[in-house]
């Protein structure tokens, strides 16, 4: 392997995700096992203009693949959106002696490491980073597989709680602009009904699901909405309108929220982000610039930073099939 980079730095962008700190950890470790020094640089792109680097090894990292969240923290930085805060966070890591950058976070962060690489030049590799899946290039996230196991598992409860009081409980679920956690939690919670971005079911026919539930001996009944599913202006109003409409369910909503983000990783993400890690930092001193490292048949591929920020997530047709069925 030819190797002309000397020192590589790694930073966590945007909202954080369980897996994160173990690729920050494969990061560190793969740069040691091929001799090349590491910079860990705190709160993202705006520690990059504020100069917040810290020399990490292997033993820097120890006991933090099991953590959620990143070490490293994150941020969002409106000054690196401007050239004169891109040239503070350039001179900084010239300064520092860094010569590549791994960007681990989504498509915001990607953009900025395009940008960034674009105008100087600067080597960046991507690693992506979030819970909702909805980055092309890669048919799993870090903390996509963690957020779906929460999610499961606070329906799994709050079914218990529907059951015994016979209601009806909107459970939403993260996902602005893709329904990748909702249709896959909801499969595996055994939702009566799932409501997605990319489906639109409309407000008639979700009555007419719950009308045939009620009328096949159901008591209570699951459904799960993504956050940016179109039914209704939010899952408050389309409880209302239920309500109006049913006036036999008696109508809860639970917003899981911020509690998808964290925990403790699962295994598959912990072993995703390792090779992910590897991968980046070997496709750096292989020469490569400008690609996002991700998962594909459960082989590790690269794609170009364009393709996976400007590409489409496409839902699974398959999967929305099979709620179809199940739901029946």
């Amino acid at each position: 392997m030819s190797k002309t980079i000397k020192k590589i730095a790694v930073l966590t962008s945007g909202g954080d995700s369980p897996g994160m700190n173990a690729a920050i950890r494969s990061v560190v470790r793969t740069c040691a096992y091929y001799n090349v020094d590491c910079v860990g640089i705190y709160r993202g792109y705006q520690g990059m203009i504020e100069g917040d680097f810290k020399e990490m090894g292997p033993r820097s990292v120890h006991n933090i693949i099991n953590k959620g969240g990143t070490i490293l923290k994150s941020a969002r930085s409106k000054e690196f959106m401007t050239v004169e805060g891109r040239a503070k966070a350039h001179k900084n890591l010239v300064e520092a002696g860094v010569e590549a950058l791994v960007v681990i976070g989504g498509d915001g962060s990607f953009t900025g490491a395009e940008v960034f690489n674009n105008e100087y030049n600067f080597p960046v590799m991507g690693i992506p980073g979030t819970i909702d899946n909805d980055i092309f290039g890669t048919s799993h996230t870090l903390g996509y597989d963690t957020a779906l196991n929460t999610v499961v598992e606070c329906i799994d409860k709050i079914r218990d709680t529907a059951s015994s009081h016979n209601r009806l409980f909107f459970v939403e679920v993260m996902g602005r602009d893709a329904g990748h956690i909702a249709l896959n939690a909801g499969i595996g919670a055994g939702a009566e009904e799932i409501l997605i971005p990319e489906e639109d079911l409309g407000l008639e026919r979700l009555l007419e699901s719950l009308r045939k539930s009620k009328l096949s001996g159901k008591s209570s009944s699951i459904v799960v909405i993504a956050e940016g599913d179109k039914i209704g202006k939010n899952v408050f109003e389309l409880k209302d309108y239920v309500e109006e409409n049913m006036p036999e369910y008696d109508v809860r909503v639970s917003v899981l929220g911020h509690m998808q983000r964290g925990g403790s990783p699962s295994c598959y993400d912990r072993v995703l982000a390792s090779r992910l890690g590897v991968k980046a930092v070997e496709s750096i001193l292989e020469g490569k610039s400008n690609f996002m490292v991700g998962i594909l048949n459960d082989k590790v591929a690269l794609t170009p930073l364009e393709q996976a920020i400007k590409g489409h997530s496409e839902i699974d047709h398959e999967l929305v099939r099979v709620s179809d069925i199940m739901t029946t």
